[in-house]
């Protein structure tokens, strides 16, 4: 007698927040694809009123018992992103942002995958950012990367070539199997009221270590429409706390999950090389005299050396 394949169910969650515009193109998008979701679930907060009666009109419009909303009553995505895993009846979990748009063929992919491979725990692909009336542009071999010593790479958005296995996925456009999640949940510890900026690293790491494959596919995609934040993270313009959260959780992340040379590596790395969004000593020196913006620069390389304090002491406890 043959052997029946267990059966697929796919759930999709999409926190949102005060975006009913885009959340109306996002559930779109998905009410369009070749192979519908068995369950959206909307995280939605208890408090923002005006989505809450925008999807309460639009259910009553256009109702779907495979299209639930759920409240969370904590501030960020993480809540959110946890009581979505808690909410969701799936054996494959679906993550997208309010302010993107899957591609027709985006859930029957991430459904092919996990069948085809068992070992999968996780799978991502690219968001094509639509930014300032333009896509950004670029192709990236290197993509969702960790370096020993800390350097990470992401270019999610720019990725191009076969799919290959990486270490991290993004929020925009990830799936995991409910199997290789288990009783794993992202980390609350994490700061920011809104976006929690690497909180999709920490918990894609946490699932490589489970023994699990993470994968990145450039032609499973996502329309990505990068919308105002609510929350003290506004993208383009430096904001203290913003720019000390998003620091203290990737040094967070790498203190716990870097080899014990590699966290000191990455101390070195960090306090004197850094990147672009999150300068070390001597990259703040060449963005000083590359812009002109001697203050900016080197008050980040401050922030961030506050951020590594506590995220050592957080890391110990």
């Amino acid at each position: 007698m043959p052997i029946r394949e267990p059966i697929l169910k796919v759930s999709v969650i999409v926190p949102t927040y005060r975006r009913t515009a885009d959340l109306a193109r996002c559930l779109a998008a998905l009410d369009a694809q070749e192979r519908r979701a068995d369950e959206v679930i909307v995280i939605a907060r208890h408090d923002d009123y005006a989505t809450l009666d925008w999807l309460r009109t639009r259910e009553a419009n256009r109702p779907d018992p495979r299209r639930c909303v759920v409240l969370v009553h904590k501030p960020g995505v993480v809540a959110a992103y946890n009581l979505g895993i808690e909410s969701a009846s799936g054996n494959v979990l679906c993550f997208t942002d309010d302010d993107a748009a899957p591609h027709r063929d985006w859930v029957a992919r991430i459904a092919q995958a996990f069948r085809k491979e068992p070992k999968l725990g996780g799978l991502g692909g690219r968001d094509i950012v639509h930014e300032r009336g333009g896509i950004l542009q670029g192709r990236k071999p290197h993509v969702g990367l960790v370096r020993w010593y800390g350097r990470t790479i992401g270019n999610h958005h720019i990725g191009h070539g076969e799919a290959r296995e990486v270490q991290v996925l993004k929020g925009v456009n990830m799936a995991f199997r409910r199997e290789a999640i288990g009783s794993l949940r992202f980390d609350a510890r994490l700061r920011g009221t809104g976006a929690q900026v690497h909180c999709e690293m920490a918990f894609s790491l946490d699932v490589r270590q489970r023994g699990w494959t993470l994968v990145y596919d450039p032609s499973l995609l996502v329309e990505h429409f990068p919308a105002q934040r609510g929350d003290e993270d506004q993208r383009f313009k430096f904001n203290d706390a913003a720019f000390y959260n998003a620091s203290f959780n990737l040094r967070l992340i790498m203190c716990e999950h870097l080899t014990p040379p590699g966290r000191w590596a990455f101390v070195a790395y960090s306090t004197l090389i850094g990147d672009r969004a999150d300068p070390g000593f001597l990259r703040a020196l060449s963005l000083a005299f590359e812009r002109g913006g001697v203050a900016l620069a080197f008050r980040k390389w401050r922030v961030g050396l506050r951020a590594m304090r506590g995220a050592w002491q957080e890391a110990v406890r």
